[in-house]
């Protein structure tokens, strides 16, 4: 079991959840359990550019990025990245 967090502004999507357990081997697989993953992904299946996403703490790019398994993992936090000119 691996607790995902979502941002606030996912959230109000998903009745107000911040937060969920989910079961799941891989980081796609926990992602694409939430009930906000229509929001998470593209049409082709792509983590949103503007998404980042941390298992533990660090980058999931740097675990082998979503098909990472989560062996281990407790969190995966999912980030809505913050620009601006």
């Amino acid at each position: 079991m691996v607790q995902v967090a979502v941002p606030t502004i996912l959230a109000a999507q998903a009745e107000g959840r911040r937060v969920f357990d989910v079961e799941a081997e891989t980081v796609r697989d926990a992602l694409q359990a939430l009930p906000v993953a229509d929001l998470l992904f593209n049409e082709r299946g792509e983590l949103h550019r503007h998404l980042n996403v941390y298992v533990d703490g660090i980058d999931h790019r740097e675990h082998g990025g979503l098909e990472s398994p989560l062996t281990g993992a407790h969190e995966i936090r999912v980030v809505a990245m913050v620009s601006g000119g």
